[in-house]
């Protein structure tokens, strides 16, 4: 059994930010799991998605030993003793982003330069930001180049951005579930969750904690809005189909004819998710992430060229999507097949037919646990 143990460093530097602002006096949440050999040359880092954080694998133990009930990491079934990405070989390292709400600086910590909480003053960062401040980390650790980048999603994107930022750090770089960029769709899917948020009567202009309330409703309406697209039709009618809930005083159709009770089973699931969410999440990082994810686009500066943006990538890929997939498509990673391809690139491109659309890069499945374990034995190990 893997046990999991926080940890936390502090940064005194200052970190400049893209949008030419900057932080200083800000900490990292991170943990790690394995053992760095003797040379440091076994580093994994794995990046995390949108409500993700650093608790990438293990368990928890509470005061007396005990296992903490549910408080496995959110990538446990790939990383671990004897899985995919094996913790007997590697050493894996997890970070909590910045702008995050799981331990790292983010709008939910005071301000060194004003000794306020930063609410909506926090600096926007980005991709690129995440990716400086984890070199920074690696620094600290002593860890100059990687065996492996990895990450899933917004991970993913990160993973991506490592090889472009620092090619010679980087050997290997495992992108799953990713795109190089947003498409409208995507961008108009987080506009939409982030105008639940700052609409919301509880927000005040992102300064909700000086009103010690919290924008609840319009998290539990954006985290709804997210999960309908993490999901494939074809999983949600199977888990759900049409069916109701079991209620009193129902019409002889069946429905209750409510325009506000809660009546099909994906209602009721949809506003669990949500009320799980806004209890634990903060709204101000939701809104930070949100963004992130849409100015990501390393292509841009190269007038949309892919290819010629992917030229500095020395690192050699995996790259894995799957079928249902809609919101971050396999077109979209196919994109980033092709401009390594042409770059001539070393890279491996896996395209599983899995029926659990997005979240699929967090589950369970043995093809695709078998593609990765497969890279990390006869390349990233090699």
């Amino acid at each position: 059994m893997l046990i999991a143990t926080p940890q936390s460093m502090h940064f005194a530097d200052v970190l400049p930010l893209q949008s030419g602002a900057s932080i200083r006096a800000y900490d990292l949440s991170y943990e790690t799991y394995g053992t760095l050999n003797a040379d440091k040359s076994n580093a994994v880092l794995i990046c995390h998605a949108l409500n993700a954080s650093h608790h990438v694998a293990g368990v928890y133990l509470d005061a007396s030993g005990e296992v903490v009930d549910k408080s496995e990491g959110w990538w446990d079934t790939m990383i671990g003793p004897g899985k995919p990405v094996d913790t007997d070989r590697f050493f894996v390292i997890g970070v909590n982003n910045l702008g995050s709400c799981f331990g790292s600086t983010g709008p939910m910590q005071v301000n060194p330069d004003t000794n306020e909480i930063y609410g909506a003053d926090f600096p926007v960062v980005t991709v690129q930001d995440w990716v400086d401040a984890q070199a920074c980390l690696l620094d600290a650790l002593g860890i100059q180049t990687l065996a492996a980048v990895m990450g899933g999603s917004l991970g993913g994107m990160q993973a991506l951005s490592w090889t472009l930022q620092y090619p010679d750090r980087v050997r290997h770089a495992v992108v799953v579930a990713s795109a190089p960029n947003l498409t409208a769709e995507n961008i108009a899917f987080n506009e939409v969750a982030r105008r639940a948020i700052v609409t919301d009567p509880d927000f005040h202009g992102g300064h909700y904690g000086r009103h010690g309330v919290l924008p609840k409703r319009g998290l539990r309406i954006a985290r709804m809005i997210g999960h309908i697209t993490y999901l494939s039709d074809d999983v949600m009618n199977e888990k759900f189909g049409r069916q109701l809930r079991e209620i009193s005083a129902i019409h002889e159709t069946g429905y209750r004819f409510s325009t506000q009770e809660v009546e099909f089973q994906i209602e009721s699931y949809l506003r669990y998710q949500g009320d799980k969410f806004s209890e634990y999440f903060d709204a101000n990082t939701y809104l930070l992430i949100t963004r992130a994810l849409d100015y990501f686009d390393p292509a841009s500066p190269f007038g949309g060229d892919l290819s010629a943006a992917l030229a500095r990538a020395s690192a050699k890929f995996l790259l894995v999507s799957f079928t249902t997939d809609w919101r971050f498509s396999p077109a979209r990673s196919r994109e980033i097949v092709k401009a390594l391809l042409d770059n001539q690139r070393d890279l491996s491109y896996a395209e599983i037919d899995a029926p659990h659309g997005h979240d699929a890069f967090l589950l369970d499945d043995e093809r695709y646990l078998g593609v990765v374990r497969s890279y990390f034995n006869a390349k990233v190990a090699a």
